[in-house]
């Protein structure tokens, strides 16, 4: 993409769009480190916890779909500083918590609507239109590759919060961190002069509730909806349970922080890579190959003897697996409906991710505490893998306005 042939106001949208997410999903990203000392200060189990972390998944998702409508209805900086001041109070609620209800409704219920109105759902759209099309693909791969570099950069951040001050110091200092984030909304502000009807014909010329009648009986839409939730399954119980996993190997607390960290590390590399694929090869493609390269690769973790270096070597692969479905993803919904009521239609979709988010973060703490082991659920991991690479397989990318409302 080039930056020279933006204008100014783009170009700002974009910088702004991308830190804004590196604070969201770095943020978010670290409550998997938090599993073991809350449970250990009030003596809950891992399923309580885990719980929690799965409400804030599905409030996320839920809560991003009327997120979505809103920010197409109304603009974006109202959802963007209202989902700032709901992150900022969710994580402030959990800071201490001794009450199951308190938990579940700040990490949960608020940190996760906090999430939807700062997320993907509400800054890739915006970034999405200030672009002509022929850069939509790249700047979306730029846009999550940013949301991927904050989970590297915050981890390890938050880790050092924990040592330093203990996990309540931690807490508090994150919600700092979110409030801030009302001040990136500004520039989301303004709508891309790239974006324009003139600038992308044919995307306008149905109405809202035309454009969500067509999405209603599309079948591929509905497959892409299906498949984003095995993505949902995996990145949550890794993030949430990947910290946990390890200590229960015998690792230290600093290899789990280092390992969700080197995931977002490498997840940079994975989403710029993805979104270029995005624009030369079929999206449908490009996540056919992610989720069996995830297959692949959670089948020799399991198989082989766990190890520093397996653990390492695991992170970097699923990290350059683990966003890199959302440039494709996102892209497919632009080619099938436009970028007019992107926010809301992706936001559909994104229902779907944490469904699957709240699936594999709460099966996880209650199969642990059930069996005193997390192996079944990295083994549905493999077999949710096989059965997407199957649902993206007829998936159609041409746009849905042209087509009959069945297909």
């Amino acid at each position: 993409m080039s930056h020279a042939r933006l204008p100014a106001a783009s170009l700002w949208l974009i910088v702004s769009g991308c830190v804004l997410l590196m604070f969201s999903f770095g943020l978010r990203s670290s409550f998997g480190l938090f599993v073991q000392p809350i449970d250990e200060a009030n003596g809950w189990g891992r399923d309580v916890i885990g719980l929690a972390l799965a409400i804030q998944n599905l409030a996320w998702g839920v809560i991003a779909v009327l997120a979505g409508g809103l920010a197409d209805r109304f603009g974006n900086v109202r959802v963007i500083v209202g989902g700032a001041v709901l992150y900022a109070l969710g994580v402030w609620m959990t800071a201490d918590v001794a009450e199951i209800w308190a938990l579940n409704a700040g990490a949960g219920v608020l940190v996760g609507a906090g999430v939807a109105g700062t997320a993907f759902g509400i800054v890739l759209p915006a970034m999405a239109r200030a672009v002509a099309p022929a850069q939509r693909q790249t700047v979306l791969g730029v846009g999550t590759a940013a949301g991927s570099m904050g989970q590297f950069a915050l981890v390890p951040v938050v880790q050092q919060l924990i040592d330093a001050f203990g996990w309540s110091g931690a807490l508090n200092a994150m919600a700092l961190m979110a409030l801030g984030m009302a001040a990136l909304a500004m520039p989301l502000a303004v709508s891309g002069t790239l974006a324009d009807a003139s600038a992308h014909p044919g995307e306008h010329e149905c109405g809202f509730r035309d454009t969500l009648s067509v999405a209603r009986g599309h079948l591929s839409y509905w497959l892409l909806t299906l498949g984003f939730f095995v993505c949902g399954f995996h990145v949550a119980f890794i993030t949430v349970h990947m910290p946990a996993f390890l200590a229960d190997q015998g690792f230290d607390a600093r290899v789990a922080a280092w390992s969700i960290s080197l995931i977002g590390l490498c997840n940079v590399a994975g989403c710029l890579l993805s979104g270029a694929c995005s624009s030369r090869l079929p999206m449908r493609s490009v996540l056919i190959g992610i989720y069996t390269g995830r297959a692949i690769a959670i089948t020799l973790f399991m198989l082989l003897p766990i190890s520093l270096t397996t653990v390492l070597i695991f992170s970097c692969v699923m990290g350059f697996l683990w966003l890199a479905t959302v440039p494709p993803t996102t892209g497919l919904v632009a080619s099938m409906f436009g970028t007019r009521y992107m926010a809301t239609l992706y936001g559909v979709v994104f229902l779907g991710h944490q469904v699957g988010s709240f699936s594999g973060v709460w099966l996880g703490g209650w199969l642990y505490e059930a069996t005193g082991s997390y192996a079944g659920l990295w083994w549905m991991g493999v077999a949710l893998s096989l059965a997407a690479m199957a649902m993206h397989w007829p998936i159609r990318e041409t746009s849905a306005m042209r087509l009959p409302k069945t297909v």
